[in-house]
């Protein structure tokens, strides 16, 4: 069916397609060690993206506990100066109710209007 040449012609046609492919894939680079490459790729972007995520998680968690802080120490700076300012009120009408009684004056503040002046 083939003869001889023809059956060299077909092995050297072979054998150039061969010498053009492996051209080709040295030129562009084999597609296995690409996707090695990718693969390699991939799982280094997946720990970097992850170290990100854990790196922002902490730095949210330290920003909540600062503000957390803050806050309480607000509260209680807070607190202080009500206790101060019920403190002087309650002085403030104590003496004015010893300026009266010294006067021989009555003084018409009741425990209500205390809470009263209290609340307000």
């Amino acid at each position: 069916m083939f003869g001889l040449l023809d059956t060299l012609k077909m092995g050297a046609g072979i054998a150039a397609g061969l010498l053009l492919y492996h051209l080709y894939a040295v030129a562009i680079g084999y597609p296995s060690a690409e996707r090695q490459a990718r693969a390699g790729y991939v799982v280094l972007a997946e720990k970097a993206a992850a170290e990100a995520r854990a790196d922002e998680m902490e730095r949210q968690r330290d920003a909540a506990a600062r503000a957390g802080e803050e806050h309480r120490k607000r509260l209680q700076a807070a607190k202080a100066a009500e206790q101060t300012a019920r403190d002087t009120l309650e002085n403030e009408i104590r003496s004015y109710e010893l300026e009266l009684s010294q006067k021989n004056r009555a003084c018409a503040v009741t425990a209500a209007d205390r809470q009263w002046l209290l609340r307000h």
